[in-house]
Formats: structure tokens, C-alpha cells, sequence
């Protein structure tokens, strides 16, 4: 049996979707994909940023390894690292047709070798779908990985779209979508979000468009399909941050033969190359001596519930754009969340496409002092996500929580260690940079910033 790979990604998406409860989205072809597959109700990005997180889903590797720290494009243009092993160029080298339409965004070239590339930046998902049909012609009778990149439901260059309606989609109402707890109910706000679920209706079509392909050229049957998205939804306190509304995402994999399920594993992207690998049958280059956090999620596929071993995540970002920076790390846990926040002393920077919004100024005149809150931001938090899942009580200063703080930190930072984050620090300083130098002696403070004075 060929073993193909159908990749759909949905840009900015975050968990606006029917079968993970959202109220207002209008996705049937999703929701029929979840019904059929195993959908990962706890499954996490790494990072909350457009090209990081591709980078993580094809190098099975966080940002801080892989050297894609933010956006690759325009004058941004963080690429990934020569020698970098990517999905494109592993499954070409095992014989696959491989192919990429819609939205690539990870760079350079070279280390990202589809062999069949349609890029676009355009919202025509029938156009990506003859394109697709097209892409199979050529690919013959040989094993495909084929990646669909949507720019649905990104938004668009204005300051409150996200793309003309068009095509059979629904209109949606402001005042009929339900508003996410981490915003603010106001009229600008509502009318964003129905332009969103536009686009959202759109990316839906799409997924089906090409799903309805692979049955009508019979290879349903033959197809690993993946449906995921890169990061939360484009507002503040999801898309760009580590909270749980940027990085908690759809993931639903559909596996020939086996049972439709709901997984309480707790998935990372890094887990998705070792995916593709075993599923293809490629063994991890042996070159490769990054450390890998990634395992391979098909022998959960078809399961119920939890998985011992796949308690936990973590998380890395550190660029958005290039005048975005704020470095943090997180460790997720089934209840808690630890944020290390590196460069605290700095505001937290919003996002170009968020702040130029009008639900963001609406919400900043509305409501100041929560936006304060999110834009200054100590060294760590700590959030009890039974509790407080918007993460807005943090509890690092809490004496009760003392113990726990200081045990996910120790975990988070031997995680630093073992993956070789540059931003692990001491006195402000890097350890991974000073190694040389502590191995002749060298003593760091234990404290994270750069005291002058002892």
C-alpha cells in the first residue's frame, strides 16, 4: 500500500472550530475529518508565530534549535540552519512526490527542496484545489507528501478583514458570534471576529475541496491526512504569545483502519516529522545530533483518552517580526503552566497585523488596565489552568505554590540545557556561549540578569 501524506494547514485558526467547541464556526468538512480520525484535544504548538511553527512542524524541532526564530519574509527573514533535516527534503530522498500550495513562509529554499511549489498568498481555495489535482497527475503512481498551506483565516491588509466573502460561504452576524473570554465584548470586536469566521468558512470549503479529491481519486484509503493550525487566533493574548489561546491548537490525524477517537495525550508539534517519518517508513537522518524532543504520535491513533508519558510540552519563542522580540519558554503541564519570561524588563510587543486592528484600539480605550497587564509582564508566571484557564491570576508569587514553581522551573531549564537554548541565562549572560569559558572556570550568579554592582 502507498503510504501518502495529505498536510492541511490552517493559518491563525487557532481552536475556532465546530468539533472543538467553538459555537459560532461553520467547518462541516473538519468536523467530518475529526469524526473519522483522532482528534487531540490537548495539542500544542511549540511557538505562536507563523513561520516558527511551520518550521517546528517540518523539522520536528523548536525554534531556538532549528534557527527560525520569527517570520521568514520580507525584511524579517529568520531562516532555518544549513544541514537542518526537513520533511520536504527526508521524504524526497525516500522516493516521495513531494509538494507545497498556498502558504510556504519558511526558509531558505534550500533546506525546504518541494519538489512541486505553488505559492501563494491568495485566498482561492479552488484554485487550490485544481492545483492539488494537478500535483497528483504529476506525482503518478509514486508516494506523495503534499502540503496545503491556507492563508485562511489570516487576516488581510486592512485593519478589520480577513478577506472578502465569496463563493457559498455563510455571512455571520456580529451580534450572533460568541467572543473568546480572553477578549472584550465590544462592537468592533464583534464585527473582526464575524469577518474572521468568513475566512474560517472558507479555509473549511477548502480542506473539504481537497478531501472530496483524494476520495473521488481513490486514495482515501491510501493517505495519512493531517489537519492542524500554525497559531491562535490573530487578537491579543493569543497569536504571538505562549498562553494557551496562542499555542493550544486543532490537531486531527486520519489513518487508514484505524477508529475514530478523541486522544488526551498532550502532543507537541515536534511530534509531527517523527509522524511522517514512521509512517513513511525513514529512519531520522543519523547526522543529525540536535536533541529531539518529538515522538511519533501513530501509535495513539485510535485511542480514547489519556497516555501515560504524554503529560506535558514545552514551548519557545522568541522573535515575531524582527522588531518583535521577547524571548519566552514555557513547561505545560496536565494542570499548571510556567512562563519564563528572558527579556521582561522590555514591554511585550504586539504584533504589527494586531495592533493596526480596530479591535485593538477598541479594546485599549475600552479597557487599559488589562491591556497594561499583558504588556508588562514579570521575569516568570505560574497559572493553574484548572483554575484560571485564560491564564490571568499568575501565582509565582504565591508562598502555597512555592514548591511547585520551583520544581517546573528546574524542569524547564533542564529542557535549556539538553536542547542547547542561547537563551538560557545567567547574570544576563548566556551559558551555551560562555561553555568555553566555564569550562575553564568561569562562575556565573545564580540570578537570570545582569546585577553591576555584587
Amino acid at each position: 500500500m502507498p503510504r501518502n501524506i495529505l498536510l492541511l494547514i490552517a493559518d491563525d485558526l487557532g481552536l475556532m472550530t465546530g468539533c472543538y467547541g467553538d459555537p459560532t464556526a461553520h467547518t462541516p468538512h473538519v468536523d467530518r475529518l475529526a469524526e473519522q480520525g483522532t482528534r487531540f484535544a490537548r495539542a500544542f504548538a511549540s511557538t505562536a508565530s507563523c513561520s516558527g511553527s511551520r518550521s517546528t512542524i517540518y523539522t520536528g524541532l523548536h525554534t531556538h534549535q532549528s534557527g527560525q526564530y520569527g517570520l521568514n519574509h520580507d525584511r524579517h527573514h529568520f531562516q532555518t540552519f544549513p544541514g537542518v533535516a526537513t520533511a520536504p527534503a527526508l521524504l524526497n530522498a525516500a522516493g516521495y512526490a513531494t509538494g507545497i500550495i498556498g502558504k510556504v513562509h519558511v526558509g531558505p529554499d534550500a533546506a525546504y527542496p518541494w519538489t512541486w511549489r505553488d505559492e501563494s498568498w491568495g485566498r482561492d481555495v479552488g484554485w487550490m484545489a485544481q492545483r492539488a489535482a494537478a500535483f497528483l497527475d504529476d506525482a503518478g503512481t509514486r508516494p506523495f507528501f503534499l502540503t496545503l498551506g491556507f492563508i485562511d483565516p489570516h487576516r488581510d491588509a486592512s485593519r478589520a478583514g480577513f478577506g472578502a466573502p465569496d463563493g457559498p460561504d455563510p455571512v455571520f452576524r456580529p451580534e450572533n458570534v460568541a467572543v473568546p473570554e480572553y477578549l472584550n465584548d465590544l462592537p468592533e470586536v464583534r464585527a473582526e471576529l464575524a469577518a474572521y469566521h468568513h475566512a474560517i468558512a472558507r479555509m473549511d470549503r477548502g480542506a473539504g475541496l481537497v478531501l472530496d479529491l483524494l476520495a473521488a481519486r481513490g486514495l482515501a484509503e491510501d493517505t495519512l491526512v493531517i489537519f492542524l493550525s500554525d497559531n491562535g487566533a490573530p487578537f491579543i493574548h493569543s497569536k504571538t504569545t505562549l498562553f494557551d489561546a496562542g499555542i493550544h491548537l486543532p490537531l486531527i490525524i486520519r489513518r487508514p483502519g484505524a477508529a475514530p477517537a478523541t486522544s488526551q495525550a498532550m502532543a507537541s508539534f515536534v511530534d509531527i516529522l517523527p509522524t511522517l517519518l514512521d509512517w513513511a517508513g525513514i529512519a531520522a537522518p543519523p547526522d543529525d545530533t540536535r536533541p529531539r524532543d518529538g515522538r511519533s504520535l501513530l501509535p495513539l491513533l485510535g485511542r480514547d483518552g489519556p497516555d501515560p508519558g504524554w503529560d506535558h510540552v514545552f514551548g519557545s519563542h522568541t522573535f515575531h517580526e524582527v522588531t518583535n522580540y521577547w524571548p519566552t519558554r514555557v513547561l505545560r503541564t496536565e494542570r499548571f503552566k510556567y512562563h519564563r519570561n528572558v527579556a521582561w524588563q522590555l514591554p511585550f510587543p504586539i504584533s504589527t497585523d494586531i495592533y493596526g486592528s480596530l479591535s485593538f484600539e477598541a479594546m485599549r480605550r475600552a479597557a487599559p488596565e488589562t491591556i497594561e497587564q499583558r504588556i508588562h509582564r514579570p521575569a516568570e508566571e505560574l497559572y493553574d489552568l484548572q483554575a484560571d484557564p485564560m491564564e490571568t491570576r499568575d501565582l509565582a508569587g504565591d508562598p502555597d505554590m512555592a514548591g511547585v514553581l520551583t520544581d517546573l522551573r528546574a524542569r524547564l531549564e533542564a529542557w535549556q540545557r539538553r536542547t542547547e537554548d542561547p537563551w538560557l541565562l545567567r547574570d544576563g549572560m548566556s551559558e551555551l556561549a560562555l561553555r568555553d569559558h566555564l569550562a575553564e572556570g568561569l562562575a556565573l550568579p545564580a540570578r537570570w540578569d545582569f546585577v553591576a554592582r555584587e
